[in-house]
């Protein structure tokens, strides 16, 4: 068991945390990926994966069946639960979306910050394989594919170096790449008022089961992405909060 002994040390061991200048131009990086529409619509897809991830994980926590995760080629995705179609278990549910990969991205500067990048692979790594589990059509078995081949390279054959930078990569996508989904659904929830559409964005359903404005959910999302961003990216660049 030579090979679980060493892979257990390579998780539990930190690494030497780079520079600020390396930190930042990772997170410049990020953010000519989220400017460049190309870029952000192919990168958008593991947003997406972890946005369903978190409507899956709480609907399990508050104790709603799973059926299955859609995620389609325009970006867009599905978590299908059993379960009162109404109460604190389904508003819990529905709000966990927007916010999750805001939460990944604050759990994993906090692992950043203290050198465990190669423990934060390991643990995307178990997300995106939960996420495969649950997964119910073709185009989102093989996105979710690709990200996992991704993170199996990087995780097992990238230097440390890759590694790193990869980390910090991934970390800021998902703290700048949380409010920037935000403002995308309510750039949607506009277009559909605009031709008479039903709402069917993860806040119209949060107003619908809270018999509140969907434009006020839009705000709390926005405010809860916003926060993670600050929280995560002050531990990122080494600030103690």
């Amino acid at each position: 068991m030579d090979w679980v002994r060493e892979w257990w040390q390579d998780v539990t061991t930190p690494s030497a945390v780079p520079s600020v200048t390396v930190v930042a131009l990772t997170g410049v990086a990020v953010l000519v990926v989220l400017a460049v529409p190309v870029a952000w619509r192919v990168a958008r897809h593991a947003l997406t994966i972890v946005h369903e991830a978190g409507h899956a994980v709480v609907a399990l926590l508050v104790g709603r069946q799973v059926s299955g995760i859609t995620v389609h080629s325009d970006t867009s995705g599905l978590t299908l639960s059993r379960g009162r179609p109404r109460g604190p278990g389904m508003v819990a549910t529905a709000f966990a979306g927007y916010p999750a990969p805001a939460v990944v991205g604050v759990g994993a500067a906090a692992l950043l910050a203290r050198g465990y990048d190669v423990a934060l692979l390991w643990g995307l790594l178990a997300l995106v394989a939960g996420v495969l589990v649950a997964i119910r059509n073709w185009y989102g078995l093989w996105a979710v594919l690709v990200s996992l081949a991704v993170l199996v390279a990087v995780t097992g054959w990238g230097t440390p170096a890759v590694q790193a930078a990869f980390a910090y990569v991934v970390t800021w996508f998902f703290l700048l790449g949380a409010p920037r989904a935000v403002l995308e659904m309510q750039s949607g929830r506009r277009s559909a008022r605009r031709r008479g559409a039903r709402d069917t964005s993860d806040a119209g359903l949060l107003g619908g089961l809270t018999h509140t404005p969907g434009a006020l959910w839009v705000g709390v999302l926005g405010l809860v992405t916003l926060a993670a961003l600050g929280l995560g990216g002050a531990w990122l660049v080494g600030l103690q909060v």
